[in-house]
């Protein structure tokens, strides 16, 4: 049962993307895809995202081999993304330490899941696809960019124009399999 609000609507057709027109992003697409992303809540509102947006061709093509290489070939085929948008965590916040030390969660992975799940939903609104991809050499990703040592590349976002795909979206597991009141239930 999915609501027919606008948000519901998008929410229940979003999917991820693998498959890229050979067409340009414009700039104010992407600049108000990070736009929803910087607006995203975060743990003491420590906001550990930062963001690198490739879509120089040249530059893409050395950010995909070194980060699609080896053991992380799986995730060629965004080489054929127009944009990779590489999500970092700047390590040096209060937030990181305290939450991974005294809680044993590293609240900056929530963080930035929020705020790239912010950027992919204004993407699909936008006529953007993506996909999130965490299948990647996060240490040649970061001598690529000529990263600062405390950010911390998470996740790469292929991001651009497609065609419908193809395949049929897998279902989704009901409601009632994943959502119990007042107790765990009985799965």
């Amino acid at each position: 049962m999915t609501e027919d609000s606008p948000l519901m609507q998008l929410i229940s057709r979003r999917r991820s993307i693998r498959n890229f027109l050979d067409k340009p992003v414009e700039r104010e697409k992407i600049i108000s895809c990070i736009e929803a992303a910087r607006l995203s809540p975060s743990a003491e509102n420590a906001q550990p995202w930062r963001f690198i947006v490739v879509d120089e061709p040249e530059l893409k093509e050395r950010l995909c081999r070194a980060a699609f290489s080896g053991i992380y070939r799986l995730t060629k085929w965004a080489h054929k993304a127009p944009v990779i948008i590489v999500i970092c965590a700047k390590l040096d916040l209060i937030a990181n330490f305290v939450g991974k030390h005294l809680q044993g969660t590293q609240y900056h992975l929530l963080d930035i899941g929020i705020c790239g799940e912010h950027l992919m939903l204004r993407a699909f609104e936008r006529g953007l696809g993506g996909c999130w991809i965490g299948w990647f050499n996060a240490k040649k990703t970061a001598r690529v960019l000529n990263m600062p040592k405390r950010w911390h590349p998470v996740c790469l976002i292929a991001l651009g124009y497609y065609d419908e795909p193809k395949k049929r979206r897998k279902e989704k597991k009901p409601l009632s399999e994943i959502c119990f009141f007042n107790s765990q239930g009985s799965a």
